[in-house]
C-alpha cells in the first residue's frame, strides 16, 4: 500500500518496516531514490518502533525549542516515521524518505492502514 501511494504520485523514495524492536524487516528503494534515502527511512521506521509515536512528534519538539533531541541515540526524528498499532500495542513501524516530510507521512501512513 505504501508503494501504490508512492507510484499513484511518482514520488521516488524508500520504504522501510521494522519490528516492534526496531529490527529491519523489509526494505524497498523506489527507481530514483536517492540511495541514502535506505538509511533514513529505517532510521525513521525504528525510531517510530522504539519511541511508540510518530516521528514527527519529535521533529515537532527539536523545532519547538527541544534541543536536547538532536542529541538523542535515535538518528531518524525527522516526519516520515509511523508504528503500527494492534489493539493499542505497537508491533512496529513503517519509514519513508525521499519526498517533502508530509507526503513521506502520507506515504507512511498508507502503508500502515493496510496492515493494521
Amino acid at each position: 500500500a505504501a508503494q501504490k501511494e508512492a507510484d499513484n504520485n511518482s514520488w521516488p523514495v524508500t520504504i522501510a518496516v521494522t519490528d516492534d524492536g526496531g529490527h529491519l524487516l523489509a526494505l524497498r528503494r523506489l527507481d530514483g531514490a536517492a540511495p541514502f534515502s535506505a538509511d533514513v527511512a529505517t532510521q525513521k521506521a525504528r525510531s517510530a518502533a522504539l519511541g511508540r509515536k510518530e516521528t514527527q512528534v519529535f521533529e515537532e519538539m527539536i523545532n519547538g525549542g527541544r534541543t536536547a533531541f538532536v542529541s538523542a541515540p535515535l538518528q531518524g526524528l525527522l516526519s516520515g516515521g509511523v508504528p503500527i498499532i494492534v489493539d493499542g500495542q505497537v508491533v512496529g513501524a513503517v519509514g519513508i524518505s525521499g519526498v517533502k516530510p508530509d507526503q513521506d507521512v502520507q506515504i507512511a501512513k498508507a502503508g500502515v492502514s493496510a496492515i493494521a
